[in-house]
Formats: C-alpha cells, sequence, structure tokens
C-alpha cells in the first residue's frame, strides 16, 4: 500500500487555473511505508468521491511526526475539530496541524513541553471520550493558556493556507503573483454569490 506524505505544497502547486478557477492536482510525492519511521504517524483515508479525492493521487495519506506521539498527534486534531469545526474538511487537513505543532515542538524543546503538557490536561479532563458538548467546555476551560492560544493560532494557517483546504471550499487561491485579478478576470471568484453590475461595476483601468 502506498501512503501521501502531507507536507506544504511547493509554491507552483498554489496557483489556479485562470480560467475557472480551478485548483490543480496538488504534486504530492510519494513513499512507501517504511520510508515512515518518526514517532509517531498520523494516518486515514480520504472519502472516494470527495473533491480531494479527484485531487490526489492515492486516497490514504499518511502523516510522520519527529516529536509528538501518534495519540498526541490525534488529540490535536481533535481538539481542532472543537476550536475550528468544519464537517466536510477531512482529517487529512486537520493532520497538517499536528504536522506543524510537532515540527514546532521538535525545534524548541519549551515548546514540546508547552504541548505535552496541554495535552496531559486534555487526556486527564476526559477529552478523548468526552461528547461534543464535554469537549468544547473542556476546550473553553484551557482559553488563555499558552498550550490553547499555541494551537488556535496554528490552526489559521495549518487549517486554511493549503492546497486541500481551497479546494474543499472552492477557493481559487492567491492571485497576486499573476498581477491580482482585476487583470485577469475581476470577477472570477466563483465560490462568492454573483454580485449585480451595480454592486461590482467593471474595473478602472486608468
Amino acid at each position: 500500500m502506498r501512503t501521501i506524505p502531507i507536507t506544504p505544497a511547493p509554491a507552483a502547486a498554489r496557483s489556479c487555473s485562470d480560467e475557472n478557477g480551478a485548483v490543480p492536482r496538488p504534486d504530492l510525492p510519494l513513499v512507501r511505508r517504511e520510508f515512515l519511521k518518526g514517532s509517531g504517524i498520523l494516518m486515514g483515508t480520504i472519502v472516494a468521491g470527495s473533491v480531494l479525492a479527484a485531487l490526489a493521487p492515492s486516497t490514504v495519506w499518511a502523516v510522520e511526526l519527529k516529536t509528538l506521539s501518534q495519540a498526541q498527534g490525534a488529540t490535536l486534531m481533535s481538539m481542532a475539530r472543537v476550536l475550528y469545526p468544519h464537517k466536510k474538511l477531512p482529517d487529512a487537513v486537520y493532520a497538517l496541524l499536528a504536522k506543524d505543532l510537532d515540527a514546532k515542538a521538535a525545534a524548541d524543546p519549551a515548546t514540546a513541553a508547552m504541548l505535552a503538557q496541554g495535552i496531559t490536561a486534555l487526556d486527564e479532563a476526559g477529552f478523548a471520550k468526552a461528547g461534543a458538548d464535554r469537549r468544547l467546555a473542556i476546550v473553553e476551560s484551557m482559553q488563555g493558556q499558552p498550550f490553547f492560544n499555541a494551537v488556535r493560532g496554528q490552526c489559521v494557517t495549518s487549517l486554511y493556507d493549503n492546497d486541500m483546504a481551497f479546494a474543499v471550499f472552492g477557493y481559487p487561491g492567491s492571485s497576486w503573483e499573476k498581477g491580482g485579478y482585476i487583470t485577469r478576470g475581476f470577477q472570477d471568484l466563483k465560490w462568492l454569490p454573483a454580485p449585480s453590475a451595480e454592486q461590482s461595476p467593471a474595473p478602472f483601468m486608468g
């Protein structure tokens, strides 16, 4: 079985079609399972027939963790779903959060200790086996703590700044490197309701 290690997409892979805003297939490298030898490995599958299944070269994904364990990574993914719940975002996207926090833990022992302490607090509060309401209450009780702030802050980029999230939400991606929208289709934001001509007149070109 081949797996897909999820890594930040190269800049070239983030570009989208000027014509229809379609998100291109990410150039995700494939490796065999034996190369995934970190301290923990998060694995899962992408639902067949979903948007991501059409883009990814395989429906199986895997994330290698260098410092965090598999259980710690899974706890962070679950906390992220409490903080930023999106039913249509697959676990593969939430796994990016665990991967990014794992990288910070690997680079900074203080961060590793802070994350471990926060995850332990979640475990001791029964987070893993709690229902949705109880999970929300547990996470809310941690507001203001360094662990809470670190996870919440990392969610913003890990969950939303990647081609998988772009594909799921229908966002065509960055346009600045192509000169912006004004000269390549001012109205190509197909993921928003089409505005009227009065609400969005033709751009002034000087």
